[in-house]
């Protein structure tokens, strides 16, 4: 009988034990434990949702992390203190090193989060192409758990690669139609949150979210940059950039209480500057969280992670340094050509016969023309809903209970519609304020449409998994916004079949007889505003892989090694085929709500309705 009662005790022991370590990295870094009692995790979940191995992963990519941290802060402490010599004032000779090392020990802090155990990179990671690093994430809950675990993100973690090439978010009302379509071009997120407005660089704003976001990082406050900044071992090169004393700023007493509790718990209220700062107090952690910003962008503008370096870059040199094969090549001209993919994803190259035909003669579908004078980067900045069925293993969907700190993250659950762009330019639930008023009448054309987002190393994975397709041996990566693809094989194929196998039902309700992803497509979340350019290519499945072959051209790291690429510890996965890769996770969607009435009922209301 006492064994009987010792064995749960021991057990809550164990996973006491277990939960500090997944909420504070400070043990395994040898520092002291959290004051605080450590939170329930919260866990709403039905089984099945997170991955068995979460915890585990979780550790392993902290681990990870710690060790780009620590080469990050060599780097710093090797370069040699800055010079001015000019006005106005430049950092000689060592400025673009220190803010891309600045920024790199921004990228790898797990400092920067309530419980110091998440950083941008748990989201982002180089051997991942910066996007997610958790093969079974990728394969289950789709949205990565933040800070305070499990809280998650509504959608796939994007890559970062060429993120600061976008420009602006802007209006094109050339393009536009009046009452038909809405041209937004720019800005960064799936949903063009990031719109640049007030850095000019939406890349350097998309760097202030995931802090401050509930679900990631999920400081209450922005202030707590500069707060954690002003102990971190890094102080003196942020200090040597931006000036001597730009981090001396007076936090009240409880300032560190504030930042160890995550955004969005009730004894906040309403308040989203929760650390009582005097004005001038104010202004100057603004300004640091706007270097947060900048510093991140710069390195992610930087060879680490925009390297231009793949096989496509090394066969536009003069003279080439690779030369695409067969394979390669007929998956260019498909992509270029018949499945019409450079028509967004632009390539820097010609479509139209150059000379023109003579009169009487077949057209020449053979481009001579010769590359542009450019970076490619293989999007055209814009937005566009391809139609997308919902994805039930979302982990947002579940999330409709208060957490140990009073906070619902989706009180909606299956109500909740991501209308992309639209619920943006509303200023709606799950998104951001948009700064501008006058793009709101636009919302109802805008309805469903996600960012389109660079080609280019979609399909880069660890030397150790070297491809993202099945058998393998693979990297498991989620593709789309909601993480519906598990392989670009599938990712073509949904551009040329979705019309030609689409069926009324939701996914994981295939017909019998009928495989998901093959040859049925279930119904797209939000019907409105599809994207009707795309559906039906006509490519046969030779074809498919022939574009396939051509988009791990795009991958970095062949005329010149891609960096951190060798830091991943994880195990790779085999087996199966590209075409049903990761089919085995799909689970039924459940009989669904209504759309919430604050999401789909939201002035200006959606056009036609969404139910």
């Amino acid at each position: 009988m006492k064994r009987r009662i010792a064995l749960p005790i021991v057990s809550a022991v164990c996973l006491a034990i277990l939960v500090t370590l997944i909420l504070s990295p400070r043990a395994a870094r040898g520092g002291n434990p959290a004051p605080a009692p450590t939170p329930t995790i919260y866990n709403p979940y039905p089984a099945g949702i997170l991955p068995a191995d979460l915890d585990s992963e979780i550790m392993r990519v902290q681990r990870e992390i710690q060790g780009l941290e620590a080469e990050a802060l060599t780097t710093a402490k090797a370069l040699p203190p800055p010079s001015f010599t000019s006005n106005p004032p430049i950092l000689h000779d060592t400025g673009y090193q220190m803010e891309e090392t600045l920024g790199k020990l921004f990228q790898y802090d797990l400092r920067m989060s309530p419980f110091e155990n998440e950083a941008c990179a748990s989201c982002h990671m180089p051997y991942a192409a910066f996007s997610g690093p958790i093969p079974s994430v990728n394969l289950t809950m789709i949205a990565y758990p933040g800070s305070f675990h499990f809280r998650a993100g509504k959608r796939t973690a994007q890559r970062y690669t060429y993120s600061p090439d976008f420009p602006v978010l802007e209006l094109n009302l050339t393009q536009s139609v009046p009452g038909v379509s809405a041209a937004f071009f720019g800005g960064n997120f799936w949903d063009a949150r990031s719109t640049g407005y007030l850095l000019q660089s939406p890349d350097s704003e998309q760097a202030q979210h995931p802090p401050v976001d509930t679900q990631e990082m999920a400081f209450p406050d922005t202030a707590c940059i500069a707060f954690r900044l002003q102990t971190a071992p890094y102080r003196f090169l942020f200090e040597e950039i931006y000036g001597e004393g730009s981090l001396d700023i007076k936090f009240p007493k409880d300032a560190e209480d504030i930042c160890q509790t995550p955004g969005g718990a009730a004894v906040f209220g309403t308040s989203f500057t929760p650390i009582e700062l005097k004005p001038e107090d104010r202004v100057r952690a603004n300004e640091v969280f706007n270097h947060w910003g900048q510093a991140l962008s710069f390195f992610e503008r930087s060879p680490n992670l925009s390297a231009f370096s793949s096989k496509f870059d090394a066969s536009l040199a003069t003279p080439p340094k690779y030369t695409l094969t067969a394979t390669e090549l007929a998956g260019y001209n498909l992509f270029r050509g018949k499945a019409n993919c450079n028509s967004c994803h632009l390539d820097g190259r010609s479509t139209a016969p150059t000379p023109p035909p003579p009169q009487g003669t077949a057209p020449n579908s053979t481009d001579t023309g010769a590359a542009a004078n450019t970076r490619p980067v293989f999007t055209c900045f814009g937005y566009s809903n391809l139609g997308l069925p919902l994805n039930p293993r979302d982990a947002f969907y579940y999330q409709t209970t208060p957490d140990f700190f009073g906070f619902t993250p989706n009180p909606f659950g299956f109500g909740y519609k991501d209308l992309g762009l639209g619920t943006f330019l509303r200023s709606g639930f799950g998104s951001a304020d948009s700064p501008n008023s006058t793009w709101t009448q636009f919302a109802p054309l805008t309805d469903g449409q996600m960012q389109t987002m660079t080609a280019r190393n979609v399909g880069l994975a660890p030397p150790q998994c070297p491809t993202t397709e099945a058998p393998g041996p693979y990297f498991q990566k989620e593709l789309f916004h909601n993480g519906y693809a598990k392989s670009l094989k599938q990712l073509v194929h949904f551009y040329n079949t979705r019309d030609v196998f689409p069926f009324p039902v939701t996914s994981g309700n295939c017909p019998a007889g009928k495989t998901e992803k093959v040859d049925c497509w279930p119904m797209p979340e939000v019907l409105n505003n599809i994207d009707m350019t795309v559906g039906n290519l006509g490519l046969t499945d030779a074809e498919e892989n022939q574009i396939v072959a051509f988009m791990q051209t795009l991958s970095d790291g062949f005329t010149t090694p891609y960096p951190d690429i060798n830091t991943f510890t994880g195990t790779c996965m085999t087996g199966g085929t590209a075409a049903t890769q990761g089919n085995e996770s799909l689970i039924p969607t459940p009989p669904l709500p209504a759309c919430a009435a604050s999401i789909c009922q939201a002035s200006p209301l959606p056009s036609p309705a969404i139910p």
